[in-house]
């Protein structure tokens, strides 16, 4: 059976519960850790959804939120309910289907 996984990104959540509610408060957590992104860069990660993330940025939002991957990137798979096609289960006729021969006559 087919399932729908997805996920959500809690980072602007998590920054709030600490008391970091904007940007430029975390970029200077991420420059201790090594970590050189542009305000810009920041701004995509903290108000959006990122589709890729490497590894040590990763490692350093939760180094510096205090949390783990699984509190920063909430899964959810559910399964998916197979659709039928309308008259699926009915036979096929092949002679519906079979090309007819054609007769050409003139006019």
């Amino acid at each position: 059976m087919p399932r729908q996984i997805g996920y959500r990104w809690r980072l602007r959540e998590l920054m709030a519960s600490r008391g970091m509610f904007t940007v430029t408060e975390l970029m200077p957590h991420l420059s201790e850790r090594g970590i050189t992104l542009s305000a810009s860069q920041v701004h995509r990660l903290v108000s959006g959804t990122p589709e890729r993330l490497s590894l040590p940025v990763l490692a350093a939002l939760c180094n510096i939120l205090g949390c783990t991957p699984t509190d920063l990137i909430a899964t959810s798979a559910e399964n998916l309910t197979a659709r039928r096609a309308v008259g699926q289960d009915a036979p096929i006729n092949l002679a519906a289907r079979r090309p007819k021969r054609v007769r050409l006559t003139e006019d």
